[in-house]
C-alpha cells in the first residue's frame, strides 16, 4: 500500500479533478437526501393522496428496486464503462423525481419511487467506483472527507426540508428539488469525465444471470422486509416467497458458474478481502436499521420526545460516521485496513452497550450519544472495507466488487427488518398475547423492554463485526487504477 503524501489541494475540489468530485458528490447527495427527506413528510402525503395503509411501500419498493439493481449496473459499469451507466442512473432518478412529484395517488407514487430506486441502484456503487478510478488509497484517505461530509450534511438538511416543504409549500417540493442536483450532475459528468476504455473483446450480457439475481433477490428481500408485517412467518405466503427465492438463487449459483461473462463472478465469494469487506457491510446494514428503525421509536414512545427530536438523536449516529470516515483514511496509511476496521468495530460494541444501558429515565441526549458512538465505528469500519476491496481488483472487476459491498448492505438492512421486528414482536406478544396494536401505539411499559431486546439483538451483530473485520488483511497490494 502506497506510502505517498498527498495534500488537499492536488485532490479537493480546486483540482483537476475537482468538477468530477465535486459531481460525485452531487449523485451522493441525491440518494443521501432522498433516504431521510420523505419521512418527515409521510402525513403530508398521506393527507393528500390516502392510502395509509401503503405508504410503507414507499420505502420499501424503493430499498427493494436499489439493492437487487446496485450488482447488476456494478457488472456493466466494468463491461460499458462508468460514465455510460452513471448517466442512466442519475437520468432515472431525476424522471422517477418529476413523476413522484407530479403523483396523482398513493399507487402511482409507489410505481415512481421503484423507478427512483433503480436510478438509485446505480448512482451510489458507480459514484464509489469512480471515486476508486481516478484516486489511489491514499488519495482517497483524504477524498473521503468529501463524501462523508455529503452524508453528514444530508442528515439534517434531509429532514429538515422534508418539514419546510410539507409544512410551509408541498411535500410534491421533496421530488422536485432533486431536479437541479441532478442535471448539475449529469452536465458536468458528461462533460469533464474521459474514461480511457480500450475494448478488446465483445462482451457477452449474462441474461440468464441477470434475470435470475433480480427475480430471485426481490423475492429474498421482499419475503425479509413484509414476513411478520403484511403476513405471519409461518403463512403460506411467506413460505412461498422465501422458497421460491432461495431455489432461484441456488439456481443462479449454478448458471454463474457457466457464464462466459457472469453478472456477479463467484470468485468474489472467494477472495478473503471481499468475505471480510462484503461480511462487515452486511452487519453494518443490520445495526444501520436497527438503529434507524428503533432508536426513533424509543426516544418518543419511552422517553417522551417530539418526532423532531427523535429525529435528531438518530442523526447523531449520521453526524459521527462521516466524521470517522474522514479520518479513517490517514489511519489505515499507518497501521493498516485491519486495524483501523477492529478500532472502528470496538466503538460499535462500545455504542451498544451503552444502548443497552438507556432506561425510560435516561436523557434523550444519552441516547444520541450512544447513537454517535456507533456512528463513529461504523464510520472506521465501513469506509476501510470498500477502500480495501476496490484496491485489490483491476479496472474490470472495480464495479463488480463495489455493487457486492453495497448489496450484502442492504442484504443486512433486510435481514435486520426481519430479525429485530421478530424480537421486538415476539417480546410484545409474550406480555399482551398475539392481539396487539403495532409498535408505535404501545404503552411505553411494554414498549421500552422490547426494544431493548433488539438492542440485544444489535449487541450480537457488533460483536459479529469485530469477527469480521479481523480476518481483513492489513495490508492491500493495490491493483492498476486502469
Amino acid at each position: 500500500m502506497t506510502t505517498e503524501r498527498i495534500d488537499r489541494a492536488s485532490v479537493g475540489l480546486r483540482s483537476e479533478r475537482g468538477p468530477i468530485l465535486l459531481a460525485v458528490m452531487l449523485s451522493v447527495g441525491l440518494v443521501a437526501i432522498d433516504a431521510t427527506i420523505l419521512a418527515t413528510a409521510v402525513p403530508s402525503v398521506v393527507e393528500d393522496l390516502g392510502g395509509f395503509t401503503q405508504f410503507p411501500w414507499l420505502f420499501s419498493i424503493y430499498l427493494l428496486a436499489q439493492a437487487v439493481s446496485v450488482p447488476i449496473y456494478g457488472k456493466l459499469a466494468d463491461q460499458r464503462g462508468r460514465k455510460p451507466l452513471m448517466l442512466f442512473g442519475i437520468l432515472l432518478f431525476v424522471l422517477g423525481s418529476v413523476l413522484c412529484g407530479f403523483a396523482w395517488s398513493m399507487p402511482a407514487l409507489i410505481a415512481f419511487r421503484l423507478i427512483q430506486g433503480l436510478g438509485a441502484g446505480a448512482i451510489q456503487p458507480i459514484a464509489m467506483t469512480i471515486v476508486g478510478d481516478i484516486y489511489s488509497v491514499a488519495e482517497r484517505a483524504k477524498v473521503q472527507g468529501y463524501i462523508a461530509s455529503v452524508w453528514g450534511i444530508a442528515s439534517f438538511v434531509g429532514p429538515t426540508l422534508g418539514g419546510v416543504f410539507s409544512d410551509y409549500i408541498s411535500w410534491r417540493w421533496i421530488f422536485f428539488v432533486n431536479v437541479p442536483l441532478g442535471l448539475v450532475a449529469g452536465v458536468v459528468f458528461y462533460r469533464r469525465f474521459q474514461e480511457n476504455i480500450v475494448q478488446t473483446t465483445r462482451h457477452q450480457i449474462d441474461y440468464a444471470g441477470t434475470i435470475l439475481l433480480a427475480v430471485g433477490g426481490s423475492l429474498l428481500l421482499l419475503g425479509l422486509l413484509e414476513g411478520g408485517v403484511i403476513w405471519s412467518w409461518d403463512s403460506v405466503t411467506s413460505i412461498a416467497i422465501l422458497s421460491v427465492a432461495v431455489v432461484l438463487l441456488v439456481v443462479f449459483g449454478f448458471v454463474e458458474r457457466r457464464a462466459a461473462e457472469p453478472i456477479l463472478p463467484l470468485w468474489v465469494l472467494s477472495q478473503r478481502v471481499l468475505n471480510s469487506a462484503n461480511s462487515s457491510a452486511l452487519l453494518v446494514g443490520v445495526l444501520m436499521i436497527g438503529l434507524s428503525t428503533y432508536v426513533p421509536l424509543y426516544a418518543q414512545g419511552v422517553l417522551g420526545t417530539s418526532a423532531l427530536v427523535a429525529g435528531f438523536a438518530l442523526a447523531a449516529m449520521t453526524l459521527g460516521w462521516p466524521i470517522a470516515a474522514s479520518l479513517a483514511g490517514r489511519i489505515y496509511l499507518r497501521i493498516g485496513f485491519r486495524w483501523t476496521m477492529f478500532i472502528g468495530s470496538v466503538f460499535v460494541v462500545l455504542g451498544s452497550a451503552l444502548l443497552l444501558t438507556v432506561k425510560p429515565s435516561s436523557s434523550v441526549v444519552y441516547l444520541a450519544f450512544a447513537c454517535f458512538v456507533i456512528g463513529i465505528g461504523l464510520g472506521f469500519s465501513a469506509s476501510p472495507g470498500v477502500v480495501a476491496a476496490q484496491s485489490s481488483v483491476v479496472w474490470t472487476s472495480r464495479g463488480v466488487v463495489t455493487g457486492a459491498n453495497m448489496f450484502a448492505r442492504s442484504v443486512g438492512s433486510a435481514v435486520g427488518v426481519a430479525i429485530f421486528g421478530a424480537v421486538a414482536n415476539a417480546m410484545v406478544a409474550s406480555r399482551l398475547g398475539d392481539n396487539h396494536d403495532d409498535l408505535e401505539k404501545l404503552p411505553s411499559s411494554v414498549l421500552a423492554p422490547a426494544i431493548h431486546d433488539v438492542y440485544y439483538g444489535a449487541a450480537a451483530a457488533a460483536v459479529l463485526l469485530v469477527v469480521a473485520v479481523l480476518f481483513m488483511p492489513n495490508r492491500v497490494t493495490e491493483m492498476p487504477r486502469g
